[in-house]
């Protein structure tokens, strides 16, 4: 068994007996996406929606929208079935309180929303979340079966 370690704006590939592990998912989204046939199963640490339109893109794994493209493509690489691919999504806390509704400022739950739409255009069904409210995560994936570990300092752990 080994443990992998994915940062934040980061994506790894791991198989059997591996664990993936990424912490500080505040407003971030952890995507995990497994393939239970080959065993094969892939970690993002997501901290945005999507790519800014006036920004040149120099690291694909810290959007939604560009870093699920990159891990599809390091899952199939690494044996893994597109179509057979199920996912599981934690984190997109509000971690701050501000005194205006302005929906941009709520980038957990603009993340929660970007990565959701893109597992359903690819027809990745979601198996599990815990997602929003207003505290950080821990995701441990592993990928040996699917099991989703997300521990909190404000609650029970909790098995996806």
């Amino acid at each position: 068994m080994s443990k992998i370690r994915v940062k934040m704006a980061d994506l790894d590939v791991g198989e059997k007996s591996d664990i993936l592990i990424t912490s500080g998912l505040g407003s971030c989204v952890g995507v995990a996406l497994y393939d239970s046939r080959s065993q094969i199963g892939g970690l993002a640490h997501v901290m945005l929606p999507k790519v800014p339109g006036n920004r040149k893109n120099s690291n694909p794994a810290k959007y939604a929208d560009t870093a699920i493209e990159l891990l599809l493509d390091e899952m199939k690489k690494a044996g893994a079935r597109i179509r057979r691919l199920k996912a599981k999504i934690a984190g997109g806390a509000q971690m701050f309180s501000f005194d205006n509704s302005d929906s941009s400022m709520k980038i957990g739950a603009r993340n929660v929303k970007a990565v959701k739409e893109i597992l359903r255009a690819k027809n990745i069904r979601l198996l599990g979340s815990d997602v929003g409210k207003d505290y950080g995560r821990t995701m441990e994936f592993h990928v040996e079966d699917g099991k989703t570990l997300i521990k909190t300092v404000k609650g029970e752990d909790q098995v996806l």
